[in-house]
């Protein structure tokens, strides 16, 4: 009796006194069968009504129960929005306390993350092929929105499949094309002009990189009509193609100097022709005839007669030969001499002005060249970066051409001028020779020499 008086405790005074009622009922009914002596069937009709009324009051409790869950959870939920409110109540509260400083630092903090998160995007948006044009005048919104379509975009390149797509081709020409893409590589064909190759993507339009050959062309066609075929790559990623495009030749290099490059041009030219004419004088001067004395000198005349001596230095022996004093001789001798050193230099002055002029010039076309890019620079802007480093590469063009010119122009004017300066010591130390003070050397050497005539002739 006592759990059964706890378990009804629980119950609210409705059900507690129904339950009560029902008990009650069947508890006299289950006393008063051996009191009263009453049939079978009046005991199982009052255990019948005790049971339905049991069941009524099962339902009933059942019913109250669910609507107290309901109510249970409304209140739950009401409870939930209050805190929520507390929350947001006691940050407005914690806000109003805090400084300004505070304030500031926190928003700063905020902006920065913001300037982060926009800096991926637009490096993210950039590295996909979005030009810095169209980048600046996007919005947050515009930029998320793009991430997600190249987001779709990388995804679907995860499994390749040919698709539709407007292609630039090398002609210049804009055509409908069938484009496939793996990775970085992008292959397309254009099966009405019956054309095949790479690709790049720039903004909406491919634009072909490189042209396959009629094989190659008919195997992509063949992969994209039956599934079956094979493709070319390039391992390069269109560098090896960039490369070769943007070889050029000697000519349409040194035009790219401007106007400064004629110049140059024409001293080189005249250096050259300057330098071909001294080498065909100075290497075909006969060999000077070293003596050593005077007596030397009498002994090699004697022995081989006059045409010992060729060139140049024969004819300083025939001034010696004419000269009737010692003091004629040597003014004749250092007259020749001059007129033999000016002989073997000259024009070699023009090989040198053209090794020191021909890198002003050049460095005076590069800065008019940088000065022509700056202009347009300031005039187009500096977005585009290949313009810039296109206009400096030209600028380059007259200092590269320049300094080619200057330096083999600076080795022959050394080796020339070498070789004539030493071609000249050497007449100058024969000359020595023929102007001591010795007695006439050539008077001695012609009487030897007519000596020996006149005993080979005897």
């Amino acid at each position: 009796m006592k759990c059964l008086s706890h378990v009804l405790k629980a119950f609210n005074p409705m059900l507690r006194s129904s339950l009560i009622a029902a008990c009650v009922a069947l508890c006299a009914a289950v006393v008063c069968v051996p009191a009263v002596a009453a049939p079978e069937d009046s005991m199982l009709a009052n255990i019948k009504e005790a049971k339905a009324r049991l069941d009524r009051t099962e339902s009933k409790i059942s019913k109250e129960r669910v609507a107290l869950a309901n109510e249970l959870r409304a209140l739950e939920q009401q409870v939930m929005k209050l805190r929520n409110e507390t929350t947001v109540a006691r940050r407005k509260m914690d806000e109003r306390t805090l400084s300004l400083s505070q304030l500031e630092n926190r928003l700063s903090s905020w902006s920065e993350q913001q300037a982060f998160q926009q800096n991926l995007l637009s490096r993210f948006l950039l590295q996909t092929g979005v030009d810095s044009l169209s980048l600046s005048e996007m919005s947050l919104s515009d930029k998320v929105q793009k991430v997600g379509e190249k987001a779709k975009e990388f995804a679907n390149q995860q499994t390749p499949n040919f698709s539709a797509g407007k292609v630039v081709l090398a002609n210049g020409e804009v055509t409908q094309a069938k484009v496939l893409t793996l990775g970085p590589v992008t292959w397309y064909l254009a099966q009405a002009q019956n054309v095949a190759g790479t690709a790049e993507r720039k903004q909406d339009l491919f634009t072909s990189t490189s042209t396959f050959s009629d094989t190659d062309t008919e195997s992509l066609a063949s992969l994209a009509s039956s599934g079956n075929g094979s493709i070319k790559i390039d391992p390069t990623l269109g560098r090896a193609a960039t490369r070769e495009q943007a070889s050029e030749g000697v000519i349409e290099h040194v035009v790219k100097g401007g106007v400064w490059v004629i110049p140059i041009v024409l001293f080189a030219l005249l250096a050259t022709l300057i330098a071909l004419f001294k080498v065909i004088q100075l290497w075909r001067l006969p060999k000077v005839k070293q003596v050593a004395s005077g007596k030397a000198l009498v002994n090699m005349v004697g022995s081989s007669g006059v045409g010992f001596f060729d060139g140049m230095q024969r004819e300083l022996y025939d001034i010696t030969k004419r000269a009737s004093t010692p003091t004629e001789r040597d003014d004749e001798l250092f007259s020749a001499l001059q007129q033999d050193k000016i002989k073997l230099e000259k024009y070699n002055g023009t090989i040198a002005v053209t090794a020191a002029v021909a890198p002003l010039l050049g460095l005076l076309g590069t800065v008019s060249g940088m000065i022509e890019t700056f202009r347009m620079m300031t005039a187009f802007g500096s977005s585009d970066p290949e313009v810039i480093s296109g206009g400096i590469a030209k600028a380059l063009v007259t200092t590269e051409l320049g300094l080619v010119v200057a330096i083999p122009a600076l080795i022959l004017n050394a080796v020339l001028s070498r070789k004539a300066r030493h071609y000249y010591e050497e007449l100058e130390s024969f000359a020595l020779v023929l102007s001591n003070d010795e007695p006439d050397v050539a008077e001695k050497s012609d009487q030897k020499s007519d000596g020996q005539k006149q005993a080979s002739a005897s």
